[in-house]
């Protein structure tokens, strides 16, 4: 696995069809669980820095749809200021407080899967680790191009990002 600087890092390794990415948290496994379950932590969290995310329906069991808009906030961030990004996640499987299984879109701002983007499918596994808790993500794309694509996107970047913001909540609710 590669290793982004930091006190804490995210954690990345391609296998194949697979981004599988993992970071731990100084937190009780059914805190992390819930910062992932609960809409009034995801929107607190949920992406990149500088950028705030409405979520617009969740229903969070087998079956149900979690969608979202994230907007960009920091002037900062040049080009991507004012930017709006939608996505939809379709849980498949939940396994409280250890996993969690579901297909993630991205969409248009109605909530509309957009063509020619990616699907792909996401496991959250919550193993509690040394007094903390690790978070294993496992995202399978349908082909190694496909999942490139989405690396080429700055997803791993995205990621660690919003991974510190989680941490930095976590700290928070404790």
């Amino acid at each position: 696995m590669s290793v982004n600087h930091g006190t804490n890092p995210l954690k990345t390794a391609v296998e194949g069809q697979v981004l599988i990415m993992e970071r731990t948290f100084n937190a009780p496994r059914t805190l992390v669980y819930q910062a992932f379950s609960q809409p009034e932590h995801l929107s607190r969290w949920w992406g990149p820095k500088g950028w705030e995310t409405e979520i617009r329906q969740f229903d969070f069991q087998a079956g149900g749809v979690w969608f979202y808009c994230m907007k960009c906030m920091d002037k900062n961030q040049g080009d991507f200021y004012g930017q709006e990004s939608c996505g939809k996640a379709v849980y498949q499987e939940i396994l409280a407080p250890e996993k969690i299984v579901y297909k993630d879109y991205f969409t248009d701002e109605e909530g509309n899967e957009m063509e020619g983007m990616p699907e792909m499918l996401v496991t959250l596994e919550f193993a509690e680790y040394e007094g903390a808790t690790k978070v294993i993500i496992r995202t399978q794309f349908a082909t190694e191009e496909t999942l490139q694509q989405v690396k080429d996107m700055g997803v791993v970047e995205g990621f660690s990002s919003q991974m510190e913001r989680l941490d930095d909540l976590l700290e928070q609710l404790q």
